[in-house]
């Protein structure tokens, strides 16, 4: 199983970002997928999730700035992150979860300067 993040970066505050999580070796479709997210001495935090049929759950400082989707031919889940803040610098993993499994990628670093 894998999950690769990618399409964070370094960015100015008011930016957008794409993040994008490709996997492989799950059955993509049944997979509830998440974005979760790390910034510097906080523990990990859900930014967003995703569920097999398409209902999302977001936390109340991304409402209406952060989009997760999925797209279930590519295996692929992302998040559009508009308006970004310096409150948002952290490192950006995204999980995948169907009954007790679950998986994690690696993260993409976001950093978002003032």
């Amino acid at each position: 199983v894998q999950l690769l993040e990618s399409g964070g970066g370094l960015v100015q505050s008011g930016a957008s970002l794409r993040l994008s999580c490709a996997t492989s070796g799950i059955i993509f479709r049944l997979y509830t997928m998440g974005w979760y997210r790390q910034a510097p001495e906080n523990e990990r935090e859900l930014v967003a999730t995703m569920t097999s049929g398409g209902s999302t759950n977001y936390a109340d400082s991304v409402k209406s700035r952060f989009t997760i989707s999925r797209d279930n031919a590519k295996n692929t889940v992302y998040m559009q992150m508009n308006s970004l803040q310096p409150e948002n610098t952290a490192v950006y993993s995204c999980k995948a979860a169907w009954e007790r499994a679950a998986h994690w990628g690696q993260g993409t670093r976001v950093f978002v300067s003032s």
